[in-house]
């Protein structure tokens, strides 16, 4: 047992430790902060509430009146309860036997495929949530998740966008069919054939019998429930939060008159890649289905090109906050990646489409007015 001087003298060594302890680079910001609050405090006390309130406008419209009370909310819980029911009945292993043999070519997992496919039908969250639980049962690596996002995006996150693209087009005087081909299915397969040689190379090839059924046997109704309970969680616990964070940044840059130069030069920076600058800025910003039905609108007035670009752009990963919020969030949940990767994978998607925004625009469209 130790003595009472003992115990004095190892609480004085204590003592001495904490107060030797250096200043660590957080704490320094912390400081910062403080000094920087309690002059804004005593000077301009209003500059808080202002940015605060500045960011909770940019907020509400899209957690309150496009998430809660619109049908964006509702549609995340649907697309989630399709995507299980598609699941159910024998969807998956469907598609398996479709792109093993292209994907056994290619030498990359046939899951990868997967994401894009189920993005296509019905909404990137659901993408997520139900894609990557098959990526792990069916033995993919990292790279290989990887590539199924940078694919996953690629293609339009909703229905109702991809339907008001085609009307545009129609408008516009211009044949679809090869536009859906090369901007929609085909990325399926590029996007994995230049990843695995380029960027993500840990992929192998994977036999139809070395791949688990994904097929449930839980009953039709509680696949329905279960679902659509899913589908819930997603939103309220993943996409909202999400959303808020993105969004609530926008606001306050925007407080600090910085978005302005931001939106300007994404106007410079969509005309030179042939995309219409305001859809493309609603679509990159807001809502692809949003920037699709402004564009049915100008589509019979604008150059032929600026709509393509402008479908192509839309049928992608966006808005932003899916890119930076929903994808982290979601497939770090749900996968072996992290946030950080998950990002970088769907960034690296992104700048493809980008670039396929330009080669299609500009190089298919002369074809096919």
């Amino acid at each position: 047992m130790a003595k009472p001087q003992e115990q004095l003298k190892s609480a004085y060594a204590l003592q001495q430790e904490v107060q030797k302890r250096a200043f660590s680079q957080m704490e320094w910001v912390g400081l910062g902060l403080v000094v920087a609050v309690t002059m804004l405090l005593i000077f301009q006390p209003s500059v808080l509430g202002d940015a605060f309130t500045a960011m909770l406008n940019r907020v509400k419209p899209i957690v309150v009146d496009v998430f809660l009370m619109g049908t964006v909310g509702v549609a995340i819980i649907l697309s989630v309860m399709t995507g299980r029911m598609l699941e159910r009945l024998g969807f998956t292993d469907a598609l398996m036997r479709i792109f093993v043999p292209i994907t056994e070519r290619i030498h990359v997992n046939p899951s990868v495929v997967i994401p894009g496919i189920y993005n296509i039908l019905g909404d990137i969250n659901a993408a997520g949530r139900i894609g990557g639980p098959i990526l792990r049962r069916a033995g993919a690596t990292k790279d290989e998740q990887k590539i199924a996002i940078a694919t996953m995006v690629q293609s339009q996150q909703s229905f109702s966008c991809f339907m008001l693209g085609l009307l545009c087009l129609s408008v516009a005087g211009i044949k679809a069919f090869p536009v859906v081909f090369f901007a929609i299915f085909a990325p399926l397969v590029v996007v994995p054939f230049i990843l695995s040689r380029t960027i993500y190379r840990d992929t192998k090839s994977v036999s139809l019998r070395d791949l688990p059924s994904f097929t449930p046997s839980t009953p039709f109704f509680t696949t329905l429930f279960n679902g659509a309970k899913e589908g819930a969680e997603l939103l309220f616990l993943l996409v909202i939060p999400a959303a808020a964070v993105i969004f609530g940044i926008i606001g306050l840059l925007d407080y600090a008159g910085v978005w302005k130069l931001i939106e300007s030069t994404l106007s410079a920076g969509l005309s030179w890649i042939g995309v219409e600058p305001k859809t493309g800025i609603t679509a990159i910003m807001a809502s692809p289905t949003l920037a699709m039905g402004q564009l049915k609108e100008m589509a019979a007035t604008i150059d032929p090109r600026m709509v393509v670009g402008a479908f192509v752009l839309a049928a992608s990963g966006l808005p932003l906050s899916d890119v930076f919020g929903q994808i982290p969030a979601i497939w770090s949940a749900n996968s072996d990646l992290t946030p950080k990767e998950a990002l970088s994978a769907a960034l690296v998607g992104m700048a493809m489409r980008i670039v396929a925004v330009a080669l299609i625009s500009f190089g298919l469209t002369p074809l096919l007015v």
